[in-house]
């Protein structure tokens, strides 16, 4: 099964795709969208299409997005979750179910810690991605926002698998 898994940003948007075979999970594909164009408008617009290609690319079966916290500039996080709309509407568009996930809690996922930085979150994505060549920090965050949602989805088949069993 593949997942992609998005880190919304209004100028850049990261993304990656992973495999889960089992317990054993594989790099696909990562990269980085930059929007393009002098107005929201256009950056949301060049934001689906880019992310519609990458979609149609590689084909998940399953798909989570970073969730949006709050800071003090308001304009900001307004525009961040416009961006986040675009990263939830394509997987949506596309028939997938999609994961939302705290920063906080991807981080403690990947690390095993919650306030781990962006070089121990790269680093830890590479070591569960062996031979992963990371297109930047944004590639690296939605990797592992990738990696959260494929041990989510393992959890919860483990967990209906034993309520099998009981039944």
């Amino acid at each position: 099964m593949r997942v992609l898994g998005i880190d919304p940003g209004l100028r850049n948007l990261g993304w990656g795709v992973i495999e889960m075979r089992g317990t054993r999970l594989g790099h696909v594909a990562n990269g980085v969208i930059h929007s393009e164009g002098a107005d929201l408008a256009s950056r949301l617009l060049s934001l689906h299409a880019a992310l519609t290609r990458v979609v149609a690319a590689h084909a998940p079966a399953a798909a989570a997005v970073e969730q949006t916290f709050v800071n003090k500039d308001a304009v900001a996080t307004l525009k961040l979750g416009q961006a986040r709309g675009i990263a939830l509407l394509v997987p949506a568009q596309a028939g997938l179910a999609v994961g939302e996930y705290a920063p906080n809690a991807v981080k403690k996922a990947v690390v095993g810690v919650g306030h781990a930085d962006k070089a121990q979150v790269a680093h830890m994505v590479r070591h569960q991605l062996p031979g992963v060549d990371l297109a930047g920090p944004d590639a690296a965050d939605a990797l592992a926002i990738a990696i959260c949602h494929a041990h989510h989805l393992q959890g919860a088949g483990r967990l209906a698998a034993a309520l099998r069993g009981v039944a």
